[in-house]
């Protein structure tokens, strides 16, 4: 149902959209100067926000032989394919810009539609973007015509306006937060470069350090006992099915057998690509490349999953790398009562990143719990006089 003096269209109906295009890079800097060039925007730009800096420039004669526009400022773009993670991911142009042939732009009519208001709407439908890229095609993206016949709801332009502002506010704190974890973040690591390698030493201790192989402080386990039957997920269960790369919880399941319980916490390890993590609560685990490590007697698990944080190590060809490699490598141990302090003055750096996160993702759940209401009209905003005189 369409609120009262709102509007359904299509996008074809307020903006002129087109895609970009990408240059040669066998021309290489004839086509690419990252020193200052035209801005040129890719699917990874897109960052469902202002667009303030690219990866990549392209010079002016990449401009004129590949057909490649620049866009102006408030230009709202939509990424139509490059992998299915990317479909639907959203920006606006701070400044004028190229882009790829993998985003549509929408340059919007001005009396119209409010760019930011479209942008939070379109960000609040990648599911439906989605649902376009897996409809019965061999491979998933979005097309030109899905952008142009997407359906939007449309208030007067006053409340467009309006409703911007609001979300605008919420997108501020967001970035405060994000800040705010991102720089804590950073302290803990220069926290563990002082720490973890004796350049700076906690009060108290003096003792001697060594220089051991991972294999001489952890003992590894298969994780074959532990292995979920059902990728059935659900929030509602109880236990976590974890990976040791960037998703870490995979879902939850209602599994009650072969759950990894005694021994915690525990380091587990991709074998294929070293990714670690630290886990100190019961689990199960989806993946059989995987080694589920513990500390051996006199040594502190949380420190050596730190000082395995601090190891360079460029992960080559499709190999299991446990037994062969990292077990061999070596990282300074200070003695055990020192590797327990250092352990505690991270835990409590990694508490006050975790309280940082919590908050920001929970400043992002109730903006998008605020979309919801705003972007349907359940919930409509006062617009004044003076708002309406402005548009």
């Amino acid at each position: 149902m369409v609120p009262e003096g709102w509007k359904r269209l299509q996008l074809r109906d307020i903006a002129t959209i087109k895609s970009g295009a990408t240059p040669l890079r066998s021309k290489g800097s004839l086509y690419f100067d990252n020193k200052g060039g035209v801005p040129w925007v890719k699917t990874m730009d897109l960052n469902n926000s202002e667009i303030h800096e690219t990866d990549e420039c392209i010079t002016d004669l990449a401009l004129k032989e590949t057909g490649c526009s620049i866009f102006p400022k408030n230009t709202v773009l939509v990424a139509m394919y490059g992998g299915f993670k990317q479909i639907g991911r959203t920006g606006i142009l701070s400044k004028p810009a190229a882009i790829n042939q993998a985003i549509s732009a929408l340059q919007l009519e001005e009396n119209t539609a409010d760019p930011s208001y479209v942008l939070n709407y379109l960000t609040g439908h990648v599911k439906k973007w989605r649902r376009f890229a897996a409809s019965s095609r061999k491979d998933p993206n979005i097309t030109r015509e899905d952008v142009c016949g997407f359906s939007i709801l449309l208030p007067p332009l006053a409340e467009q306006k309006k409703i911007a502002k609001i979300l605008s506010t919420w997108d501020e704190a967001i970035a405060t937060a994000e800040q705010l974890l991102a720089n804590s973040e950073q302290q803990k690591k220069a926290l563990m470069q002082q720490l973890l390698t004796g350049k700076k030493r906690l009060p108290g201790f003096e003792g001697e350090w060594r220089k051991v192989e991972l294999g001489d402080v952890l003992e590894y386990r298969q994780p074959t006992p532990y292995l979920v039957e059902s990728t059935e997920y659900s929030d509602e269960y109880k236990t976590p099915v974890l990976t040791a790369g960037k998703t870490f919880i995979l879902g939850y399941t209602d599994e009650d057998f072969g759950i990894f319980k005694e021994g915690l916490p525990v380091i587990i390890f991709d074998d294929f690509t070293t990714s670690s993590r630290f886990v100190d609560s019961e689990f199960k685990v989806k993946s059989s490349a995987m080694k589920i490590l513990s500390a051996r007697a006199g040594h502190s698990i949380k420190y050596v999953f730190e000082a395995m944080q601090m190891i360079r190590y460029a992960v080559g060809g499709h190999q299991r790398h446990w037994i062969s490699i990292f077990a061999n490598l070596v990282v300074p141990m200070p003695p055990l009562e020192e590797q327990e302090a250092i352990a505690s003055a991270l835990s409590s750096a990694d508490d006050e990143i975790k309280t940082l996160r919590a908050y920001a993702d929970r400043l992002k759940a109730e903006k998008k719990a605020l979309m919801q209401q705003l972007l349907t009209g359940k919930r409509r905003v006062q617009v004044d006089d003076a708002e309406r005189s402005s548009t």
